[in-house]
């Protein structure tokens, strides 16, 4: 018998293997029957390389200690041996499977049930502890669930590989484990292992089953080992907001990089999760996810995104009512998770979904809203309607929402919540395609946008909003691009925001678009004005705020560029506003401020990039964030790919510069950024006030591109 392959459909040992159940990087498992006792059995066949790399005594003398451990939270060992040179054990065969292959369906699990697996599982450890026996590998896929009890495998087997001072490898060629759920001590190669390794392992464990990843992730191995070992965990609040303090206080310090600061014991990691995981009530809050199309054309999927979205700036505007964003919401599209999950994900107290399907003249929608601690609906209603009443039905949803979540509403709110923009249903629609496009903030995207927005204007000439979207759209192209275009895209945006003041003086939107023609025919002081009314017409705008910001930042004016950074994203969790007000922070030179920025930022912009993966400027915002944090080679891999997805984009051109520049590479910084100014970007005020360029500033180089513009 030559190897594993040779197993299936033979007897091994004494056993009749059945079929290959799984494959890991140590070992293949085998379904097997045991004759002699007749019940059927898990072998696991050490692979061949880790076999030649271990003494078999040694493995079976680890394997002997692992197997005196009797708890109900271990997996009991029924044989191991030696057979022909093929090393092996044999465990009870379960057929719930791993937590990994529940993690690969659910992503995240409610908070209450991953807290306690993971206190089954430390009840497990502490037991082997006290009795001089460490895991050393700790994964979801060495936790098995059995009717849903957890219980903990292969005991013994990473010290017998890390035997005898000739330490093997499941990927890095130094260390023993998996470098996703690694302790710092490991990852350095450290001999000392002791218990407080698991607890660090079971701490990403719980990690992943709360965020839906490890803490740290990366491209390569040795990226993933470079983060354990440097890098601090992101935050758990920012990817798992409902997550109580207590849970994650006591991850924070089971993930310390020093063993010395983590729990004495495993035992009291798990004491500290036993804080009740009721989650704070966040008050009247709400969920909106994206309407399923269940019509016949695929391109009607941007109505049920648009009618989401609609509701989402309807409900915003209600004092009292706190709305998850459209990134957060957007971003769990197609992902099948239960209201409830949702619920502890967003922190919100309800979750409104719903179904749309278009066909000629008439409009179907669904809605339901539900309840996120029982699942039970709150309300719920079909519209079967003519298409015209498409912002009725806008209204009655966000009236019933407001009434269910018995938020009540100041006098100025009440009447209508949403009102109709156009009369034209298909300029509605035209609109509706153009802010799908717009959100994506890439030159092709906003050209597409601004092509929608003409064609609704088109079909109804006094649609303000519409006019507001070319404003906006021909705002960002000249703002971005600088080339032959630059002059008739702020003419564009110039005529735009003017001709939509002029349908509706009181459009917020149009104030906000007026604001940034100002600012690009550097009439700041009239900008400022601009902005600040359509912030006191709609508290609830973003735009204003996140124009202004950028404005101020580009002027110098620091600290009122955080300010409105700040509150850009507190009216909308968004990606580059977080991003920049993390750059202001670093320009500030309030450096411990700004890590934190950069960590709440990260997760945010991957969020996007899960709905967007081509936006390669999101791409080099994910580097610069990667970089600063200390994550040199994952911040190398995301340029790389931004540069390959979109190689001459000017501000993909300028980000990459400035990744290149914080990790030191001035040549190839100042090459991108000699690209960035050839393909149109010319912001040499926000380039003397970038942070990231810092260390070019005394090249000649750099000073003489900086005297070109």
């Amino acid at each position: 018998m030559s190897g594993p392959t040779r197993l299936s459909g033979s007897f091994f040992a004494g056993y009749a293997i059945k079929w290959k159940i799984g494959e890991g990087g140590m070992a293949t498992v085998y379904l097997a029957d045991d004759p002699k006792h007749r019940r059927q059995v898990a072998l696991k066949l050490l692979r061949g390389e880790f076999a030649a790399s271990v003494l078999g005594e040694r493995f079976l003398r680890e394997i002997e200690i692992a197997a005196a451990l009797t708890h109900p939270n271990i997996l009991p060992l029924y044989d191991s041996g030696n057979e022909g040179g093929h090393l092996y054990f044999v465990m009870p065969y379960v057929e719930g499977g791993s937590l990994r292959q529940r993690l690969d369906r659910e992503r995240v699990l409610p908070v209450d049930e991953a807290v306690r697996l993971a206190r089954a599982v430390a009840d497990a450890l502490a037991y082997a502890h006290e009795r001089g026996v460490v895991h050393r590998d700790i994964k979801p896929e060495n936790i098995l669930l059995e009717q849903g009890h957890p219980v903990v495998v292969d005991f013994g087997v990473a010290r017998a590989l890390a035997s005898e001072g000739k330490p093997s490898s499941t990927g890095a060629g130094t260390v023993v484990g998996t470098p996703a759920y690694m302790s710092p001590e490991q990852a350095s190669g450290e001999s000392a292992v002791d218990a407080k390794a698991d607890q660090y392992a079971l701490a990403c464990v719980l990690y992943e089953m709360l965020a839906g990843h490890p803490p740290f992730v990366g491209g390569s191995t040795r990226a993933v080992l470079a983060r354990q070992v440097m890098d601090p965990p992101p935050p758990l609040a920012t990817v798992r907001p409902g997550v109580p303090r207590e849970v994650r206080a006591a991850l924070e310090r089971a993930l310390a990089k020093a063993p010395a600061d983590r729990f004495a014991s495993v035992r009291d990691f798990a004491e500290a999760l036993a804080t009740p995981v009721a989650e704070t009530d966040p008050g009247p809050s709400i969920a909106v996810l994206p309407f399923v199309n269940l019509g016949s054309d695929p391109e009607d999927e941007f109505f049920g995104e648009g009618m989401a979205e609609e509701i989402i700036l309807a409900l915003t505007k209600i004092e009292g009512l706190n709305v998850a964003s459209r990134t957060s919401t957007f971003a769990l599209k197609n992902k099948n998770f239960d209201v409830r999950t949702i619920g502890q994900i967003l922190n919100v107290r309800a979750v409104l979904e719903g179904s749309v399907r278009r066909a000629d003249n008439t409009l179907r929608v669904t809605a339901q809203l539900i309840n996120t601690s029982d699942g039970y609906h709150l309300w719920s209603a079909r519209f079967d309607r003519e298409r015209k009443d498409v912002f009725a039905i806008h209204d009655d949803i966000a009236s019933n929402i407001v009434r269910a979540l018995r938020v009540v509403l100041a006098d100025h709110e009440r009447g209508a919540i949403t009102k109709a923009p156009t009369a034209h249903l298909d300029a509605y629609d035209y609109y509706l395609r153009g802010r799908q496009f717009f959100h994506q903030r890439r030159r092709k995207s906003m050209m597409f946008a601004r092509q929608m927005f003409t064609r609704a204007i088109e079909l109804d000439p006094s649609f303000a909003l519409a006019h507001a979207g070319i404003a906006d759209a021909s705002s960002f192209l000249a703002h971005h691009y600088q080339d032959e275009d630059t002059a008739r895209n702020i003419a564009l945006a110039e005529a735009a925001s003017l001709q939509a003041l002029a349908l509706e003086p009181d459009l917020a939107e149009a104030h906000a678009a007026q604001g940034e023609v100002l600012v690009l025919l550097d009439r700041f002081p009239e900008a400022e004005r601009e902005f600040r009314k359509a912030i006191e017409l709609d508290p609830s705008q973003f735009e204003a705020r996140y124009c202004y910001a950028r404005a101020c930042y580009q002027r110098g004016d620091l600290p009122r560029a955080l300010d409105l950074f700040d509150e850009a994203s507190r009216v909308r969790e968004d990606h580059e506003s977080l991003y920049f007000a993390a750059q202001t922070l670093t320009a500030l030179n309030r450096t411990t401020e700004a890590k934190a920025a950069y960590h709440r930022a990260l997760p945010v912009i991957e969020r996007h990039l899960a709905l967007n993966p081509d936006d390669a400027r999101a791409i080099t915002m994910a580097a610069v964030c990667s970089s600063r944090l200390g994550n040199r080679e994952r911040g190398l891999e995301w340029a790389e790919q931004a540069t390959a997805v979109d190689p001459e984009d000017a501000s993909v051109c300028y980000n990459v510069a400035c990744l290149f520049a914080l990790e030191g590479e001035t040549d190839r910084a100042l090459d991108r950024l000699e690209c960035a100014f050839g393909t149109g970007f010319a912001h040499p005020d926000w380039v003397a006030n970038d942070p990231d360029l810092a260390s070019l500033r005394a090249d000649p180089r750099f000073q003489a591109l900086l005297e070109t513009k």
